[in-house]
């Protein structure tokens, strides 16, 4: 048996705790704190489609993962762990930063695995494992692939504590772009023109102003495949076994469109898909 892991303390000067040091700390303090509420736990398990994805490449691989030590990182309520116990994993840490952890134990005691898994209430930067790991397991992927992700953290675990040849999970993500047209987009700033009827005075003179506004946003809305006006381009491609923090930060492409007709370019869409071993691909 492995002996219990070990949390690391990280002590940090009061000689003055400079600005960026501050903001990050707050913004990891807001994070955390919003994966400790049940509503995104909620929505992430109601999305079968994502969650039996994982749970069928876990499966899948479980030659991989069977009689093998597994992190699962930021485990959330512990699902992956779960998987990667019933796919025969000798040993499960569960890392969970938030606090989520209390309740990643209380559902591990429920379904009588804690002999199997061990939920670790910190970082993962701050964990100091008592063994090498065979597998890392996360679902680290964030709005349009990179951003507040953790696949830094998960990069991080890789290169300490993943032995030469254990397995990502998953291990590969691309990330896609490609124009697309929004009957939505009008139909806002008729919004303005309509005010005349509703109220006797006009407010054309807002479009420009609206149109604007709306341009400059990212929003995160379902974009219909009759939408898309051209094929995607593939912006990038991630190794996960061997890409880099520079890497991540340093994604370049240029790219041109073909489109399939006539129409008007709103703006453009961007999704991504992340592989796992044995030819298993999720798209989001």
């Amino acid at each position: 048996m492995a002996a219990p892991i070990e949390n690391k303390r990280v002590r940090h000067s009061d000689d003055g705790a400079n600005e960026d040091r501050k903001k990050r700390q707050k913004h990891d303090q807001d994070y955390f704190k919003s994966y400790a509420g049940i509503c995104v736990h909620e929505e992430m398990l109601s999305d079968t489609v994502r969650t039996n994805a994982y749970r069928y490449a876990i499966l899948k691989n479980y030659e991989k993962i069977r009689g093998k030590v597994v992190a699962d990182i930021g485990a959330g309520t512990g699902i992956l762990s779960v998987f990667c116990v019933q796919a025969g994993a000798k040993k499960v840490y569960a890392i969970e930063a938030s606090d989520m952890a209390k309740q990643t134990q209380a559902i591990v005691d429920e379904n009588k695995m804690s002999d199997r898994i061990e939920v670790v209430h910190n970082t993962v930067e701050k964990v100091i494992f008592p063994e090498k790991l065979d597998v890392l397991v996360s679902e680290w992927m964030g709005y349009c692939l990179f951003y507040e992700s953790m696949l830094p953290c998960v990069l991080q675990c890789r290169d300490k504590w993943l032995k030469k040849d254990g397995v990502m999970l998953p291990s590969l993500a691309s990330l896609y772009i490609a124009p697309f047209t929004d009957t939505d987009y009008d139909n806002r700033l008729d919004f303005w023109s309509e005010i005349r009827s509703v109220y006797k005075l006009s407010m054309e003179c807002m479009k420009p102003y609206a149109r604007k506004c709306i341009s400059k946003q990212v929003h995160i809305n379902n974009i219909s495949p009759e939408s898309v006006q051209a094929h995607a381009v593939q912006v990038c491609r991630l190794n996960l076994n061997s890409a880099t923090k520079d890497d991540l930060q340093n994604v370049k492409k240029e790219f041109t469109f073909h489109c399939f007709g006539q129409s008007t370019i709103h703006g453009f869409t961007t999704w991504f898909d992340v592989g796992f071993p044995e030819s298993i691909f999720l798209i989001l």
